[in-house]
């Protein structure tokens, strides 16, 4: 039952966070509006002590004053699901940033929150039950078209309890606010089903049977990903790296081609000029399975470094929770956020201003935990219909000077399943994808034979330390077996590891022809080869190399493909003679 709504005065101003002296009940994670003049800034209670409540408001506070006034709602921040939301581009709060644009102009106004779902549009309802049955929260009563996918409308989830069907509308078009089905509970009380529904962020989505341990991998068609560190569906996993490694690039690639149904991009405190760069972009890139915009699947929520700063952490709760909706429909979606260390440089700000004891490098001292229990909200559940649905969360982090062992990258390791570092040697030698190989981990299974993959490893391994040596003492105080060893590495990293994600064939390498190229990779690894001198070893590398990397530009299927394999078996050849 909704709270009454009631006015309270503010006692103090301090940035974006409002003290408010209470005389009623409020409660944490409240929705609050500070008046100011004719305009009301939206405010969550983010502390509830004594006779006080501190806010942190989601705009600018300019103008607050002590003894203006904030209207208390009663109900908790929570987001609109429905119909609709797909190809959205949305900020934190979950404003339409296209509708906010035109009634606003080139600069937003404050104070101004639209409905998220538009309630002018039609929608061919089709129902799935009848009058007379018994339904809990979370079960379908029909299913709309939206994009690619069934939609299915539910009972709402916030409902209690068992709730029996009295009516249900015939198949049709209808409007998001039109009245689906009307339910009846044990108490008498009725209640109208529509298309739309409110759910708090900062509560998960837990209408499932069970949670199921990811295992299945989530191909991705990024073979440095696939191969060496894959990510499982419904796993976590995170990409730190400095600037310029090359986060957004392979964040296009990863929401391009991923065996996702529905992507979700949560720009949380990102640079003006990256945001735009994701917003101009983005539509542009083509959905491989459809042909169609990858917007038609695909939900971003924007959210700047130049906006408040509590605004970031409403956004990652934002597309968590429209994540966890999808997942209930037995979807598989796909939340990236960049960069969830935006998200904790603002939780840090409010935990100074709320004076709380700092932790290390003065971020909140629970924030190990708020990290955690958002990953937390990811993974693989099996629903009572039966079906699957699932959300793996990748978190981007930004941390300074590329740093991995600050608190938020650290608290981050301890909870993610995978590990995809970005390294700024890798990118300043533009080997791309900038992930690390060597520091990298996953605890995910491989699309790849586990023993091949565990060889490969140690290849990457031995040649790395030849290489470090090299650069000691020279390549002349090397000997023939280890410069192998190092031509060997640098083999595997130029045709396997390095990925040119704007090519259309080479950007996307799906998962059966990753398992034919790295059998043939791992064959040239374990040759025992004999070469006269360094020079002839560095030269039949080179050549061998080139030959892979031309068929890797060719589709499978084409006669240069199978061109270039014979020319690949002949070298191979040519390379073991000396043993036989």
């Amino acid at each position: 039952m909704e709270q009454e709504k009631f006015f309270e005065r503010i006692v103090g101003v301090n940035g974006n966070m409002i003290t408010v002296e209470y005389s009623r009940q409020v409660i944490q994670n409240e929705v609050a509006f500070a008046v100011i003049g004719d305009s009301r800034i939206k405010c969550e209670v983010i502390r509830v002590r004594g006779r006080y409540a501190d806010l942190q408001a989601f705009e600018n506070t300019n103008g607050l004053k002590v003894g203006d006034l904030v209207e208390f709602t009663g109900e908790l921040l929570s987001v609109e699901l429905g119909p609709g939301l797909l190809a959205q581009v949305y900020d934190g709060l979950q404003n339409p940033l296209k509708l906010l644009a035109e009634h606003s102009g080139f600069f937003l106004q404050r104070g101004i929150y639209l409905r998220a779902l538009d309630r002018k549009v039609k929608w061919h309802f089709t129902p799935s039950i009848q009058a007379g049955i018994t339904l809990r929260a979370g079960d379908r009563i029909g299913s709309v078209p939206e994009a690619n996918i069934t939609h299915y409308i539910m009972l709402p989830l916030a409902w209690k309890g068992e709730w029996t069907i009295e009516s249900v509308t015939a198949e049709g078009d209808y409007t998001i606010d039109d009245i689906m089905a009307v339910a009846v509970n044990a108490s008498g009380e009725k209640r109208n089903v529509t298309m739309t529904q409110f759910w708090p962020v900062k509560i998960p989505i837990s209408d499932y049977v069970d949670k199921i341990l990811p295992e299945k991998p989530l191909i991705t068609c990024q073979r440095t990903i696939d191969t060496f560190f894959p990510v499982a569906i419904g796993g976590t996993f995170c990409t730190p790296g400095p600037f310029g490694a090359g986060k957004t690039v392979l964040q296009h690639a990863i929401s391009q081609n991923a065996e996702a149904d529905v992507v979700i991009i949560a720009a949380c405190g990102e640079r003006a000029g990256e945001v735009v760069e994701i917003l101009r972009e983005y539509p542009d890139l083509k959905d491989p399975r459809t042909g169609r915009s990858l917007m038609d699947r695909s939900i971003i929520i924007c959210n700047t470094s130049s906006m408040p700063v509590s605004a970031r952490e409403a956004s990652v709760y934002t597309a968590v929770t429209l994540a966890e909706y999808y997942r209930q429909m037995g979807l598989n979606t796909l939340l990236l956020a960049d960069s969830t260390s935006r998200w904790a440089q603002a939780l840090r700000e409010m935990s100074g201003r709320l004076e709380e004891i700092p932790g290390e490098e003065a971020f909140p001292a629970y924030l190990e935990s708020l990290i955690a229990s958002f990953y937390e909200r990811a993974g693989l559940v099996k629903l009572r219909t039966g079906e699957t649905g699932s959300i793996t969360i990748g978190g981007s982090l930004s941390p300074a000077g590329g740093n991995f062992e600050e608190p938020v990258t650290q608290a981050t390791l301890k909870v993610v399943g995978a590990f995809l570092g970005l390294s700024r040697e890798r990118s300043d030698a533009r080997r791309y994808p900038a992930i690390h190989p060597l520091d990298s981990w996953s605890k995910y299974p491989s699309v790849v034979n586990a023993d091949d993959l565990n060889y490969a490893r140690q290849i990457l391994r031995r040649g790395s330390d030849v290489n470090q040596m090299m650069k000691v003492i020279g390549e002349e105080g090397t000997s023939l077996d280890d410069f192998i060893i190092y031509l060997k590495s640098e083999f595997l990293d130029y045709v396997y590891l390095q990925q040119n994600t704007f090519d259309a064939v080479d950007g996307s390498t799906s998962a059966e022809r990753q398992r034919i190229m790295f059998a043939d990779v791992a064959a040239v690894l374990k040759e025992n080869f004999h070469f006269e001198d360094k020079e002839s070893a560095r030269t039949y590398f080179l050549e061998l190399r080139q030959l892979f990397l031309d068929r890797n530009y060719e589709q499978p299927d084409s006669s240069d493909y199978r061109a270039l394999s014979d020319r690949i078996n002949a070298k191979t050849a040519e390379g073991t003679k000396a043993n036989a």
